[in-house]
């Protein structure tokens, strides 16, 4: 029988923050970032999700709202992000994904927030962009920032989907950040029926950020 989310929360934030505190930390790019964040521009943050482990410890000021699975295991990881500072919305790629994309959208919105996407989650294939970064920044009229993270030693899941990256305490991380983009203005006639357009332009925005995040070094 697993323990409640709010007694495991608790000690999980702990941990994620006593292990983070070990990580020495250089970051490349950000001054994009920063400048647009100035102005509180929102902006929908991308990275593959087996990097996703350092990267709560480096968001500094910005104010991020970050989708989760409405799973129990989801439930743990929501409370531990809400203690460090993030707002969640809750669905997955199976389970309310585009309600929670809408209402993540709606909060970027609203409240100036940034939005954070794992592009190929949560269930893969492996480094392969999925819509959702694309649906959330057209509808929070949010720039994408490309975004990847690189660890020097670390322990991989191999029978995870995604080959999950974990870094050894005192690991060097590399945290880079990509040039912010806007994706194109919509098509009126790729609302027309049948979609082709519509499906060919998110297709080519899919592919685009795959390209983008591969190039970043």
């Amino acid at each position: 029988m697993k323990l409640p989310p709010a007694l495991i929360a608790p000690p999980l934030y702990g941990l994620y923050k006593a292990w983070c505190a070990t990580l020495r930390y250089t970051v490349a790019g950000r001054e994009a970032v920063n400048a647009l964040w100035r102005d509180r521009t929102p902006m929908v943050f991308a990275l593959w999700h087996d990097e996703l482990f350092p990267l709560m410890h480096v968001r500094d000021d910005l104010e991020i709202v970050t989708v989760v699975s409405q799973s129990r295991d989801g439930e743990y990881l929501a409370q531990v992000l809400q203690r460090l500072g993030l707002r969640t919305a809750r669905g997955s790629s199976s389970r309310g994904g585009v309600k929670a994309l809408i209402g993540a959208a709606r909060l970027m919105r609203r409240e100036g927030l940034c939005g954070c996407v794992t592009v190929d989650g949560p269930r893969g294939p492996r480094h392969k962009v999925k819509p959702g970064a694309i649906f959330l920044a057209q509808r929070a009229r949010a720039p994408i920032v490309p975004m990847r993270i690189f660890m020097d030693r670390v322990k991989v899941f191999e029978r995870a989907w995604d080959r999950f990256q974990l870094p050894l305490p005192f690991s060097r991380v590399r945290v880079v950040f990509g040039e912010p983009y806007r994706l194109p203005e919509p098509d009126a006639t790729d609302t027309e029926e049948g979609g082709q357009g519509a499906d060919a332009a998110l297709d080519a925005a899919c592919a685009d950020l795959e390209i983008r995040l591969e190039g970043l070094r």
